[in-house]
């Protein structure tokens, strides 16, 4: 029982952490592009080889 004194503030310290990340992702505008994905893979514009070194 003595580690559950451990394990529940920790996991909720790292719940809240976490919490914490997404609110500041969604106030950065991380986002804001939904249909950007969709368009850039059904263009012909990308190259599928890598470029050489």
């Amino acid at each position: 029982m003595n580690v559950l004194a451990y394990l529940i503030p920790i996991s909720l310290i790292l719940g809240g952490a976490g919490l914490a990340f997404f609110v500041f992702t969604l106030r950065a505008n991380q986002y804001d592009d939904p249909e950007g994905n969709s368009q850039r893979i059904l263009s012909g514009e990308y190259d599928d080889h890598p470029k050489p070194d």
